[in-house]
């Protein structure tokens, strides 16, 4: 988190919106308000699993918020312009933070949305499958439709997935969703709408969960476009506890290479 934040601050990005439990709203504070103060406005948001719900009567046996989509929603309040949208806990690098600036900067508006696509090959662990969000480009660069595939792997050179849809091989070059999203605000109400409609239909269903992926793919289907820009960056990620010495050892590389300061925040930005 510390390196997207940063990544962002020197990008260009002017706010970050914590989107975070409440119960642990004010260790998080003493953590990251020292070392942001004064080099990024910050605000937060609480993913309560009421919100936005309409009076929809939750399951009893509901013990998880409804979802990253449902997560966004809850910043309608505080976010008024162009956004990015990224997870916590992924390291995106720094081309995929300029890019991303440039497009909400530059293109983006309520017809036009993006995402940074990165090549599934650089996201893969080499100790175990992984889940992703496999993205369909047209012609123009665009998304067309993304699909969460599951357990995904190398398995002697052929990209192989073991779940119920087809194809189970991907190609090489398949581009694929981390996450990372740019939105224009008017993201918010029609992702208020989805949700209720969602809540309708799979609200009873203690595990059911509202992605981002199914705002977009509903987005894209009424005649919205999503831009998919590639990157350069290495996308770095624990999914498995022994994926952490690599990414330590990433992250080191980096910092020898002068992409960061050994100690990110002894150095002063200006907002």
């Amino acid at each position: 988190m510390d390196y997207s934040i940063y990544d962002a601050i020197r990008a260009g990005f002017g706010k970050v919106v914590f989107i975070i439990r409440k119960d642990f709203a004010d260790d998080f504070k003493e953590i990251f308000e020292p070392k942001l103060k004064e080099k990024i406005d910050i605000d937060y948001v609480f993913q309560e699993m009421d919100a936005f719900t309409d009076g929809f009567s939750i399951p009893a046996d509901r013990k998880k918020p409804w979802g990253t989509a449902h997560a966004v929603l809850c910043a309608k309040n505080v976010v008024n312009e162009p956004f990015a949208v990224i997870n916590a806990d992924d390291f995106y690098g720094r081309d995929a933070f300029e890019k991303a600036a440039s497009f909400l900067k530059n293109e983006c508006n309520e017809k036009l949305y993006s995402i940074i696509g990165y090549d599934l090959l650089k996201t893969l662990s080499d100790h175990g499958t992984v889940n992703r969000g496999v993205c369909q480009v047209d012609s123009k660069g665009n998304l067309s439709s993304i699909a969460e595939r599951i357990n995904i792997a190398d398995i002697d050179g052929r990209i192989l997935c073991d779940d119920e849809r087809e194809p189970k091989e991907l190609p090489r070059k398949t581009s694929v969703s981390m996450n990372f999203w740019c939105f224009d605000p008017s993201i918010f109400p029609y992702t208020q709408k989805l949700f209720k409609e969602f809540l309708a239909k799979e609200g009873e269903k203690p595990k059911s969960e509202f992605f981002i992926p199914i705002v977009a793919d509903q987005f894209i289907h009424e005649g919205g476009v999503v831009k998919v820009i590639p990157t350069t960056s290495q996308w770095f990620g624990v999914t498995y506890k022994e994926d952490a010495p690599a990414v330590e050892q990433s992250l080191s590389e980096l910092v020898k290479k002068g992409e960061y300061p050994e100690r990110l925040w002894t150095l002063a930005f200006s907002k």
